[in-house]
């Protein structure tokens, strides 16, 4: 982890920036005292999610691919 003033960072935004986005982590100080920490933006990995998870965990009622009676449907579409 790089240390960097707050006076860097204003001079040299962008380059800093680089510097994250490439993988570096920063830590910002402010009258040599850390304040802050700029680090990379994650995203969680996304993988298919395994079929079954909630299985038994609640039950799904008869009816729950029926049509939607006209009136709730009216209301939702404002009519």
């Amino acid at each position: 982890m790089a240390t960097v003033r707050i006076e860097e960072i204003q001079q040299d935004l962008r380059g800093y920036l680089r510097r994250v986005a490439a993988g570096e982590t920063l830590v910002v100080l402010e009258s040599s005292q850390p304040v802050a920490e700029i680090r990379p933006v994650t995203t969680p990995a996304r993988g298919a999610r395994p079929a079954g998870l909630c299985a038994g965990e609640f039950t799904v009622p008869e009816g729950f691919d029926a049509a939607l009676p006209e009136d709730l449907l009216d209301s939702f579409e404002g009519r």
